[in-house]
């Protein structure tokens, strides 16, 4: 049996290697996995390569082939999501849609919870759902009010990610991420609206942007 991590790289390497035929490099699946280290990759893919799940072809860099899946009737590993995805046809994925969030100005926390239909191919590993857009605060980076984030779960945030943030356990907000000396700034796309400085305590990320789907 496979733990969530192994399972979880082995499925983005499939992934990858289904979609462009080439091996992610080892700072993609880092950075995929949300690892801190490219050393936890090296764990990972040679736990993988001693269960015969994949091998290292000699001779070439980045080279690796996937021999076999794991069976589906796998145990859920024990912090596996506990609403998994609903496979709604062969190319669909229906993840959680949590709402409107302002791109603009913050709103109060978002409630609630329906389905929401996304083609597969836009999602990569880790647990995601969808916010809609309200608001032009994010309208040079493309986000357009009305539009449908697809946000990846996480609670870290590196330099320049567009995050989902929580103000205060109580507002939230779509904005890029930044560091400024002690607080933390979160910075509009529109030339018309301030940034937003917040002292660490005072701001939880939620999520990061994974993809963006609008509708005509």
């Amino acid at each position: 049996m496979l733990t969530a991590k192994q399972n979880e790289l082995l499925h983005f390497i499939h992934h990858r290697l289904s979609e462009t035929g080439v091996s992610p490099s080892f700072d993609e699946m880092r950075e995929a996995l949300d690892l801190k280290s490219k050393s936890g990759v090296h764990r990972l893919i040679s736990a993988l390569e001693e269960r015969q799940f994949i091998r290292r072809l000699p001779n070439r860099a980045r080279a690796l082939e996937v021999l076999r899946m794991p069976e589906v009737t796998n145990v859920t590993p024990l912090n596996a999501p506990p609403a998994p995805l609903r496979v709604v046809a062969n190319d669909t994925i229906e993840i959680p849609l949590h709402g409107r969030i302002a791109a603009g100005t913050p709103i109060e926390a978002l409630q609630g919870s329906e389905g929401f239909a996304v083609p597969a191919a836009l999602l990569g590993p880790g647990e995601h759902y969808a916010l809609q857009v309200s608001g032009d605060s994010m309208v040079e980076e493309g986000i357009l009010d009305g539009d449908f984030a697809l946000i990846r779960r996480v609670d870290t945030a590196r330099e320049g990610e567009i995050v989902v943030a929580l103000i205060d356990e109580a507002e939230a907000t779509l904005k890029t991420f930044r560091r400024e000396g002690q607080m933390i700034r979160l910075d509009p796309a529109n030339r018309r609206y301030e940034a937003q400085r917040y002292r660490p305590d005072q701001v939880r990320i939620q999520g990061r942007l994974a993809g963006l789907i609008r509708r005509y």
